[in-house]
């Protein structure tokens, strides 16, 4: 299994963005993006190197897999 590695945030966003998530907006250096379905938006932090704890903390939000992140990350 791989394992999640810190990323820049534009990754992130293409990752998010592929899935269905759209940018509502942004507040300081955090992009909110948010998904029909989806309970609570997605805080993005504008980071160089988003940590590993954050990443998680996104796919739990977003309910997404870790296999479907790595996928989606590969083909962006």
């Amino acid at each position: 299994m791989l394992s999640i590695r810190p990323v820049r945030f534009q990754a992130l966003i293409t990752v998010f963005e592929a899935d269905g998530f759209r940018f509502n907006r942004q507040h300081g250096d955090h992009l909110i993006y948010t998904k029909a379905g989806v309970k609570r938006p997605l805080v993005i932090p504008m980071y160089s190197e988003v940590p590993v704890f954050i990443i998680k903390n996104l796919l739990r939000t977003a309910g997404m897999s870790r296999e479907r992140y790595f996928d989606l990350l590969q083909s962006s």
